[in-house]
């Protein structure tokens, strides 16, 4: 037999004494006999095999008195023992009355007192018996599910708190920093200096999770993490979830982890924390102001890149020594945390489980690109990018600078870490680059060039979810953006940035004050984000001149002439579409640009097809003078001479 089943047979054997011994009390109350002794002794139980038994766990945990004891021995018998109603009712004299009550307690145990039946004893502040109609003394008594399954033998989370709180387990390694964090968190908890809240800042959200996991692992505890936007707004709502979970933390032996975002949320937590009665972890970006004092904070700096190395080594194991290389540019490339590295390794292990080097090579690169994606869910518009550099239609300068963008972001690892320049000072390490130019000259397409020739994500930003009329929430909005990014490796398009990124104004009233300083918090993200930012503008004359001297790159795109808008029209038709007789030079002779060509001949294939027909070049006039409608221009003989 194992000590665990051991335990619990043991465990139900000296259960059954205790009710005995309360089930005789209740007897010898119901005859009233006067020459009864004064008391039962409490039984004699062997040690636990291998932890305390139920009965004295629950005494040690929440601090029962012997009578305190019985009262909750009383209600367990209720449902444990069907002789225990009838036996109530006796007791009580009155048969419709089978559920005990303070009242009987108080006339049935020795050792009684009236300070247990107060709310803040034990028995009623943790929620172990509750109080059903009536008042103190007469109420009914029932005893609590959880604490019935506790005395049982059975320890289960409280079905209560299913769906609020979830277990963390703690993961196998972590990098140095992290683990050491770990270590002094751990030493902490484990001073009982009395620090109600502790503040946990820094990393992302997982890396955070994992070393509240191992620090409470440390000292022989679980953890059970809830979120800040899941605690009730009601006081007396949020009041019973932290006397319910605070109750659980001394069952499970766990200590509590509180995921925050936002500085908003400190108030309540503070509220929260004072009811818990329990150290309270709370996991955040940032220190929240409204915690300011309420216990020490532990700051978890941002992986290295040899640590993120390792983390990778251990997590792959011997399907490491294949990638030789690859680890090093995806390390350089992607900051993941432990469990973001798990998630993308269990991701190519299931993708490419006997691929070829280059094989494992490109799904490696795939699985960081996939796990660091949930960092910018809900920040920002995730583009696929599927255009290449044959393309895009532009001049050979304007080529070249866009190939200048994308081998700096291949190289700055190499140029900022291993050459030495990001040890000469952080500012101006951002790479941020000014596409400008009239609309549909191919600003947003050269984006996914790069993008797709650096196989990395791109996002472009709804400026409508950044920019807020009340004042500082811009600011954070802008933090949550970089500070994800930062992890990601994304490259970020501002398009049309002139509504966000404009000239900053005299200060005239606290508005235009305010709007500055968005503008100059901006710019100093922007100097400071190590990827790839793009802005995208029809007015270059509108931005603020601080940018434009900040911006590493700017290219100009110019309005397409007849040359370049041939070669436009030569690569719009995919391979499979059916087309008669299209001449491209002739096409040329619409000034348009390259979005409205992409119109002409997307429409023109509409028309064709809902004919049955070819794409001619009947077809893309018509097209073209719907096209020209929607610009209020007209379309002149000379454009469309010769075509059909």
């Amino acid at each position: 037999m194992s000590d665990a089943a051991r335990w619990a047979l043991e465990n139900q054997r000296e259960l059954a004494l205790w009710l005995d011994r309360v089930r005789q009390l209740l007897v010898r109350h119901a005859e009233r006999d006067p020459a009864a002794p004064p008391a039962i002794p409490a039984p004699e139980t062997p040690p636990a095999p291998r932890e305390p038994f139920a009965v004295a766990a629950i005494c040690r945990l929440f601090g029962l008195s012997t009578f305190e004891r019985d009262v909750v021995l009383l209600c367990a018998g209720v449902e444990m023992d069907a002789r225990f109603p009838a036996l109530i009712a006796a007791a009580q004299g009155d048969p419709s009355r089978r559920a005990p009550t303070f009242g009987l307690a108080l006339a049935v145990f020795p050792h009684a007192h009236w300070s247990a039946l107060t709310p803040d004893a034990p028995i009623r502040a943790y929620r172990l018996v509750e109080l059903v109609g009536g008042g103190v003394t007469s109420a009914a008594l029932r005893l609590d599910e959880r604490i019935l399954h506790y005395l049982a033998g059975i320890d289960r989370l409280d079905e209560r708190l299913c769906g609020l709180v979830e277990p963390l387990a703690a993961p196998a390694s972590l990098g140095a920093g992290p683990t050491a964090v770990a270590a002094r968190l751990a030493e902490q908890l484990a001073s009982g200096d009395g620090a109600r809240v502790l503040q946990l800042t820094g990393a992302d959200p997982e890396t955070r999770a994992a070393v509240a996991a191992r620090a409470a692992l440390a000292k022989d505890a679980g953890t059970l993490r809830i979120r800040a936007g899941d605690l009730p707004a009601a006081a007396s709502e949020r009041f019973a979830l932290a006397r319910l979970l605070g109750r659980e933390t001394l069952l499970s032996r766990a200590l509590v982890v509180l995921d925050a975002t936002t500085d908003a949320d400190g108030p309540r937590i503070a509220a929260f924390a004072e009811s818990l009665g329990a150290p309270l972890l709370v996991c955040t970006p940032d220190p929240l102001g409204a915690l300011a004092g309420e216990g020490p904070s532990f700051e978890l700096a941002p992986a290295t890149r040899d640590e993120r190395l390792r983390l990778w080594r251990d997590t792959l194991g011997e399907a490491a020594e294949s990638l030789d290389g690859a680890l090093e540019a995806v390390c350089a490339q992607f900051d993941l945390g432990a469990s973001a590295i798990r998630v993308a390794a269990a991701r190519l292990a299931a993708s490419a489980p006997n691929g070829t080097p280059a094989a494992m090579r490109t799904a490696l690169w795939s699985a960081c690109r996939a796990a660091a994606r949930p960092r910018m869910e809900g920040l920002a518009q995730r583009i696929n990018a599927t255009a290449c550099w044959n393309d895009l239609v532009l001049p050979e300068p304007q080529r070249r600078l866009l190939r200048d963008i994308a081998s700096h972001v291949r190289q700055r690892h190499r140029v900022y870490e291993e050459w030495g320049f990001a040890a000469k000072g952080a500012r101006g390490l951002g790479i941020s680059a000014l596409f400008a130019g009239a609309s549909g000259t191919g600003k947003t397409m050269a984006a996914e060039v790069i993008a797709r020739d650096l196989r990395l994500d791109l996002y472009r930003i709804d400026l409508a979810g950044v920019v807020s009329k009340y004042i500082g929430e811009t600011e954070k909005n802008l933090k949550r953006l970089f500070d994800a990014a930062e992890g990601s490796g994304a490259i970020l398009l501002f398009d049309e940035a002139d509504a966000l990124f404009g000239k900053r104004s005299e200060v005239k009233d606290s508005h235009d004050r305010y709007a500055n300083i968005e503008i100059s918090y901006l710019l100093q993200r922007m100097e400071d984000y190590r990827g790839l930012a793009i802005l995208t503008t029809n007015l270059k004359s509108a931005l603020d001149p601080a940018f434009l001297r900040r911006i590493r790159f700017i290219v100009q795109f110019p309005f397409p002439d007849a040359q370049q808008r041939a070669a436009i029209w030569r690569g719009i038709f995919p391979a499979q579409t059916p087309t008669k007789e299209i001449d491209c030079g002739r096409l040329a002779q619409l000034s348009v640009a390259g979005g409205n060509i992409r119109n002409i001949a997307l429409a023109g294939a509409f028309l064709a097809a809902d004919r049955g027909e070819s794409v001619g070049m009947g077809h893309l006039a018509e097209a073209a003078r719907a096209e020209y409608a929607k610009l209020e221009r007209a379309l002149s003989d000379a454009e469309t001479r010769g075509w059909v």
